[in-house]
């Protein structure tokens, strides 16, 4: 049987986009003076199938999920903050809530896996497929059934966001330890050494990027026999990035266009297009991260971003700020005047 995930999803409307990119070379400016933003909302109009596309319903799902490599000293904070990041982004005081709260978006908060949570927890989905996962330097991270569960969660969160008739798609990740992890996926899917992803995260010394170098290699070598992206994810990622690819995935079966977020959130990407290819086709890149390894995951899915802020956050957060931007640009596609309609002569001296 073919697992779900493999289902190709549909094409984007070729002709529409063609339409879209015709009006841009209508509209009084120089063609192609506004840059990507001409090239996101053409990719927007053949997602969407409409001449003119809108980004008036966003979906935020943000997922949260501990992992057993960080027993190893790879961050610079405790485990129980991811839980106490799930009351934060519940309670309203977290930067991405902040940020839904200013676009108008629907904000959903996943327990995929934490390790410290309790629930009930207001606010908070209870999905978790494990509490965190193992220490992948010692075993792979999950077992296949749990990396299942979590594909499915995210997948879950997608159809919940179509139905309530959500027009984009943002996933966030909140979890200790999940620079590393997203580190490991992208060097074992690009084939690169862990100094080409390894970066700071949440803030690490010298020493601490020195444990995070050793955990990378240890697990790359434990695990280079992973061949496929489920195996390579399912041995080297952590469920909340498990729920994440799951969702990018299901995103694109149902023609919703994702802004992906940062390193992380691109990691995840970066396993949803090896998952499946025609997933590629329904992403956006929101910003290129501060993160050092954030580039190569980008070349890797061909990712132009949109905005480069330094940002490394996570959350989500710089998949939102890029939002209101997709959106003039939309009102710019649809509300600029044609040449002919204003009069303005086209013919160059």
């Amino acid at each position: 049987m073919t697992a779900w995930w493999m289902a190709r999803p549909p094409r984007p409307d070729a002709d529409t986009g063609a339409a879209a990119a015709a009006r841009w070379d209508g509209l009084t400016k120089p063609p192609g003076s506004l840059g990507r933003l001409e090239h996101a909302v053409t990719r927007l109009a053949a997602q969407q199938g409409r001449l003119t596309p809108t980004i008036e319903r966003v979906h935020i799902a943000i997922f949260a999920g501990d992992h057993g490599v960080a027993q190893r000293g790879v961050s610079a904070y405790p485990q129980v903050v991811t839980s106490q990041m799930l009351a934060n982004f519940a309670g309203g005081g977290a930067a991405i809530a902040v940020l839904a709260r200013q676009l108008g978006a629907a904000l959903t908060i996943v327990d995929v896996g934490s390790v410290h949570a309790e629930h009930p927890l207001p606010g908070v989905l209870d999905r978790r497929v494990a509490r965190g996962t193992a220490d992948f330097t010692q075993a792979p991270a999950m077992t296949a059934a749990q990396a299942e569960a979590a594909l499915s969660v995210g997948a879950a969160c997608v159809a919940a966001a179509r139905a309530a008739g959500a027009d984009l798609f943002i996933g966030g990740e909140m979890g200790i330890g999940n620079t590393t992890a997203a580190a490991a996926l992208g060097c074992a899917l690009l084939a690169a050494p862990p100094e080409a992803l390894l970066g700071p995260g949440t803030g690490l010394d010298a020493a601490g990027l020195a444990r995070k170098h050793e955990a990378l290699t240890l697990a790359l070598a434990r695990h280079g026999a992973a061949r496929s992206p489920f195996e390579i994810l399912r041995c080297l990622g952590g469920l909340e990035l498990a729920a994440l690819a799951g969702a990018y995935v299901a995103a694109a079966q149902a023609r919703l266009p994702a802004l992906v977020d940062g390193f992380i959130a691109t990691a995840a990407a970066l396993v949803a297009a090896r998952l499946n290819a025609g997933v590629i086709e329904w992403l956006h890149f929101a910003h290129r991260s501060a993160e050092p390894g954030h580039a190569p995951l980008l070349d890797a899915l061909g990712g132009c971003a949109l905005l480069d802020l330094d940002l490394r956050l996570g959350e989500g957060s710089g998949a939102a700020l890029a939002v209101p931007l997709l959106r003039a640009a939309c009102a710019l596609h649809a509300e600029m005047a044609t040449f002919d309609g204003a009069g303005v002569s086209t013919t160059a001296i």
